[in-house]
Parts: C-alpha cells; structure tokens; sequence
C-alpha cells in the first residue's frame, strides 16, 4: 500500500485506525474481546515502523539513516518515562468507568490527532515535498546518488520480491531481529508486574519503571549517534547492545529478591537491545536496493520484531523453546506459576540475546565477504547507476555494503 499510494496518507489512515481500535479497548469485557482487539492492534501497528524507514531512506544518506531511525525509535523508549505519569493519574480516576479504560480512551484520543498531523506535516519523499522549489529538490534527490538506491518507484517488481526471499544477507538480519525481540515481551509486559513482584503496589510499580524509560530512550538515540560519527562499526554496536540485555537476564535470574537495587538497575538496563535494534533497521536501509525489495525487506523485519515479540516459552526444563505466532500468546512467555524468578523466561531471554550478537557479527563478515569479492572483479564502488530502472543491491556491481 505504501508503495502504490501516498506513503504520508497510507499512514495517516493505518494511525488514525489504530487510535480508533486502542479506545475501543475500552470496551472489552472479557478475555475472548481482549485477544481480538489485541490481534488487530497488532494488525495495525505493523505497517507503521516499515513506513518510516522507507521514509528515512528515502530522505537521507547512508551514514544518515542510522542516526534518524534512532530519532524516532528512541520514542518508545522516552515515552515510557511519561506514560507511567499519565497513566498514574489516570488510575486515580473515580467515575464511571474502570480507571483502566481511561488509559486506553486517553492514548486512543492522542493517536487519532497525530494521525491527522502525519496527513498534512510529514513530508514523504524530496520529489513531492511541500515547500521546496526546483532547485531545492534537485539537491534533495542529488545527495541520495551515493546511496546506489534508486529512487521512489510505484510499481511493484516480482522479481525484486524473490530476489528478497532468496538473500542471505536478508534473512540474517531477520533472525536477528526476532532473536533481539524476544526479550520485548518481559519489558513491554512484564516489567510493571515484575516491579511490582519486589513489594510494590500496581501503581507505584508504574512510576519505578520511568527511569527505564529514560535509559533506554538514551541507549537507543545514543547507539545509533554513534553508527552515524564512527563509520564500520554499526554491526558492533548492535552486538555490545545485547550485552545489556544479556546482564540484565542473568541478574533478574540469579539474584535475591530481597536484593531490590540490583532487581531495579536490571530491569532499567534490560532493554538495552532497543538501540541495537534502531541501528540494524539502519543497517538494513543501508544495505537494501530496488524500492519494492526495501519495500519487502523493511516489513520483513518487522515480521521478526513482531515474532520475537510473540515468543512462547513452554518447558518448564528449560530444555526446548517454541516459537508461537501471534501477539496473544505472548504473554505465556513469563508464567505466573514461575513467580516471582520467572527463571524459565529469562533463560530464554539470556539464549536467545547471546545468539542475536554472535548472528550479527556472522552477517558482519558476509558483508565483508560480498564486498572484497566485488572489489576482485574489478568494478569498484560507484554512482553511474544510481537512478537506472531501479536496480538493487544484488543486480548493482557498483553497490557496496555498509558495516
């Protein structure tokens, strides 16, 4: 949809929709209404984050993306340390609804008004921005030469989609993203309830968790400023991010409940893997060419977030992982019955984080690999084929994949 229509409209309806359905939380009344309006937020939220890559490749350099794809993610970090404010006055509401459903009509109510702002603010690309003249958007389309990535295309090229499925490099990246998202489920769920597992109330555990917010909101701008000042290094900085993650797992694992500072500081750093992940929907940007494969590989790497995210950890031996499909199973990653080590969980957490890091450096050296054998044929890196019938990445022998 967003390559065939007006990305800034297509996102305008998808948000506005969203808003609708998160009000509509409201008025679930059991367990049956919850998974469905869980199965479509999740439906909905999906087209969001691959719209604004396409946004940002469309608009920046490669050494600029990594640093503007953290200028919006970092948001689900800092919003976490407002929300819990919102939300803590809110669940002091005495009226005639459940203070819960006011959290839901109030964050619906913010969502369908930026709806409308994405509709008539956000410019989509240098061609159809408002408010440039001719010369102005030259030089916006001009500066996007170095990038090897064509330009805005409409048309959707099949062979651009099989060529997406049968890239290595691809399919790595989408691992990582869903073995990165897995720790998602306990921060973005489970973190209040594990806050609130050390002897706090419901509403004060929403209050301890803004500092989360504030540090990973700072981990995930702070990552991707560093891939934008020091170039080669963006595989490593998603690497040494899961190294938070992993701390963090292993502590809220091993460590004393009655060891409350050591149980905070770990749930504060446990989302590190956030500015790993801002970065390598960077790197996949970077390294991605044809306006259908970016297209294709920039919602296939929300498909890994969103599995990652749906994790379902069973065994109770620690001894097999399944991965289910579907943001309603997620919350059967941390179950009560493990209460309060919930072991199991980050166990699974801690595997799964370590394979992330070592996968991303294997993607690292295949990179690395693909350019010293471009180098041997004798093409070096070049631009004559920037804007010519939307090549990609694989059929451009002058493309040169960024680390």
């Amino acid at each position: 949809m967003a390559q065939r229509w007006p990305i800034e409209r297509v996102a305008s309806a998808i948000v506005a929709v969203w808003g609708v359905c998160l009000m509509l939380s409201a008025a679930c009344h059991n367990w049956q209404g919850f998974y469905a309006q869980r199965f479509f937020l999740g439906f909905l939220e999906s087209g969001v984050s691959p719209m604004f890559m396409l946004v940002v490749g469309g608009w920046y350099k490669k050494q600029e993306q990594a640093l503007r794809m953290g200028a919006w993610y970092c948001c689900t970090g800092y919003v976490s340390a407002i929300s819990p404010l919102i939300n803590y006055g809110l669940g002091h509401i005495k009226g005639s609804l459940s203070s819960w459903r006011y959290m839901y009509i109030v964050a619906g109510a913010i969502t369908i008004v930026w709806a409308v702002v994405i509709l008539f603010f956000l410019p989509p690309d240098p061609i159809r921005a408002k408010g440039f003249n001719d010369r102005e958007r030259y030089i916006a389309v001009a500066r996007m030469r170095g990038n090897n990535s064509g330009v805005r295309n409409t048309h959707f090229k099949v062979e651009q989609l099989w060529e997406s499925l049968l890239d290595l490099k691809f399919w790595i990246v989408f691992a990582t993203a869903f073995l990165i998202m897995i720790a998602n489920g306990p921060v973005s769920s489970f973190i209040p309830i594990i806050i609130s597992g050390f002897g706090f109330n419901s509403l004060n555990s929403l209050l301890l968790t803004m500092p989360a917010g504030a540090i990973i909101g700072s981990i995930e701008l702070g990552a991707p400023y560093l891939a934008y000042r020091i170039p080669g290094i963006r595989t490593w900085i998603i690497a040494i991010c899961q190294l938070g993650t992993i701390i963090a797992s292993v502590l809220l694992w091993q460590l004393d409940r009655s060891n409350k500072g050591g149980l905070l500081f770990a749930c504060y750093i446990l989302a590190s893997f956030g500015g790993g992940y801002a970065v390598l929907m960077g790197v996949q940007i970077a390294n991605t060419a044809g306006y259908t494969k970016r297209s294709v590989t920039s919602s296939g790497i929300f498909v890994g977030y969103c599995l990652g995210t749906s994790c379902l950890f069973v065994d109770m031996n620690w001894t097999l992982l399944i991965f289910c499909i579907g943001n309603f199973v997620g919350p059967l990653l941390f179950k009560p019955a493990d209460a309060p080590v919930y072991a199991p969980g980050f166990v699974a957490v801690l595997i799964t984080s370590i394979a992330a890091a070592l996968l991303i450096i294997v993607y690292r050296y295949v990179c690395i690999w693909e350019n010293k054998r471009r180098d041997k044929t004798g093409t070096m890196e070049g631009f004559e084929h920037a804007y010519e019938d939307d090549l990609t990445d694989k059929t451009n022998p002058q493309f040169r994949y960024t680390l």
